[in-house]
């Protein structure tokens, strides 16, 4: 079960903009399309990905086996935990958007995809991860403890890793 509820550290990177491309396409077509019924599986897919990773997300399954491996430009190893922050934004975002779908009606509630259409799109498209960016400033502000994700508090070694030069000043 704890194997089951686990999120991968590190995450590659070519697999989360996969998701955030089916997030992006599936939400304009709740948007755009009056496509109601989408909400269904979109919010289904951030709460399985923010509980399991990949696992219980046929978005997530399809992303790591079948379009990750074949995308090789964009394949790099990037950490887990500022990535499960942004899918659980994602999932804050759909289960918001759904209970006022139900509660209050399509008109109002299908606005919300809107910031989460733009930061899928930056995801995906671009490779910049807002919810990775609000998990950094919130470590920086002390919110997010250093434990949590060391790699994300010293990004020197990755930096080393990518062949730049780094001194212990910096």
């Amino acid at each position: 079960m704890k194997r089951l509820l686990s999120f991968p550290n590190p995450v590659n990177d070519a697999a989360a903009r996969t998701v955030a491309i089916g997030v992006v396409a599936m939400a304009l077509l709740a948007l755009a399309g009056d496509v109601r019924w989408m909400m269904v599986p979109l919010t289904y897919g951030f709460i399985a990905r923010v509980l399991t990773g990949p696992t219980m997300s046929p978005l997530g399954q399809f992303a790591t086996r079948v379009a990750a491996p074949r995308l090789r430009a964009w394949r790099r190893e990037v950490a887990g935990p500022p990535k499960r922050f942004a899918q659980g934004i994602g999932a804050v975002l759909t289960i918001v958007t759904s209970a006022l779908w139900l509660s209050v009606g399509w008109s109002v509630a299908r606005w919300l995809l809107v910031p989460l259409i733009a930061a899928a799109a930056l995801e995906g498209f671009f490779g910049y991860c807002v919810g990775c960016a609000i998990f950094g400033q919130l470590m920086r502000f002390g919110v997010v403890p250093p434990s949590i994700c060391e790699e994300c508090g010293d990004l020197r070694k990755r930096y080393a890793a990518a062949g730049f030069r780094v001194s212990d000043e910096t």
